[in-house]
């Protein structure tokens, strides 16, 4: 329980800037048999809720209306950990640092066409920064031909493994294995678990609390 504590993220600034780095999340609807159905989803996370937009018919939207309880979920994988750097034999060694969200809500269809813009326009700041597109305004048709889905949460649930479980000693080792095994990621990770690479190695400049 102490672990899981650790891991747990307290800073509701952080889950939010979480929320808007990553690209795709997965909302969770019922199904009509009583099966949860997952879908991935482009979404932005504005004035403490999700927004997503979708055509306007089908499975997820008739799921919404017959039971409006919903699931959604964010996850970011930054550096798979393999065995070896435990045990050189013991398969069951293998780990991963991540960083995950989980809200617990009711899925609503947004209709007032002031709230529809908002959010396209702000889905749209969050995919499309470099702007060169005319914004969403309330009075243009374009509204009618596009269901947003809005969930509200009832809870928001992030956890967060960077080595912070660890001790000083057994985190510096892990990162040296990160950057000397140089995955793809490998730069962005450390960078996440506060390690700056400099000519003498690699060097704690920050202690990351989320």
């Amino acid at each position: 329980m102490q672990l899981v504590g650790r891991l747990q993220i307290q800073s509701k600034e952080k889950i939010a800037e979480f929320l808007n780095q990553e690209h795709v999340g997965r909302i969770a609807t019922i199904d009509s048999n009583g099966y949860p159905q997952i879908i991935p989803m482009n979404f932005v996370f504005f004035n403490n809720a999700i927004y997503m937009h979708s055509h306007t018919k089908g499975e997820k939207l008739e799921n919404i209306k017959a039971n409006p309880k919903s699931g959604f979920e964010v996850d970011r994988e930054l550096e798979f950990l393999p065995s070896y750097f435990s045990s050189p034999t013991d398969a069951s060694m293998a780990d991963t640092l991540y960083i995950s969200v989980v809200i617990k809500g009711e899925s609503v269809f947004v209709q007032d066409p002031r709230e529809k813009a908002l959010a396209l326009n702000a889905m749209m700041q969050k995919y499309q920064p470099e702007g060169q597109y005319e914004p969403l305004r309330p009075e243009m048709d374009v509204l009618n031909y596009v269901a947003v889905i809005k969930v509200l949460p009832d809870e928001i649930n992030g956890k967060y493994k960077i080595g912070q479980h660890m001790k000083p000693n057994s985190r510096l080792d892990l990162a040296q294995k990160i950057f000397h095994r140089n995955t793809p990621t490998a730069e962005q990770t450390l960078k996440v678990m506060g390690f700056e690479v400099t000519d003498d190695g690699l060097k704690m400049v920050d202690e990351p609390i989320w």
